[in-house]
């Protein structure tokens, strides 16, 4: 009985598919800001003379942030790709 009321108390992370709530847009720009540190250092190790940009720096957020938008808007409430069940 206690494990039944443990399990509904657990908040679904998932959406169902083919939709994208609030909090996955939210999620989506935490992605976007967190990811932008990876690109400026991945620009520093490969190129022989770094030169930092802020436009480079934002595509890379962005890029990150609908990634992360997209993969969520074709997972279901399961977490499998193009899967509702």
């Amino acid at each position: 009985m206690e494990q039944k009321a443990e399990e509904k108390c657990e908040p679904n992370v998932f959406t169902k598919l083919w939709k994208v709530k609030m909090t996955d847009w939210q999620r989506g720009l935490v992605c976007a800001i967190l990811g932008m540190p990876f690109g400026v250092l991945y620009d520093w190790a490969t190129q022989t003379t770094f030169v930092f940009s802020w436009r480079d720096l934002l595509k890379g957020a962005v890029a990150g942030g609908l990634a992360y938008i997209g993969k969520n808007f074709i997972t279901g409430t399961n977490g499998k790709i193009l899967s509702n069940k």
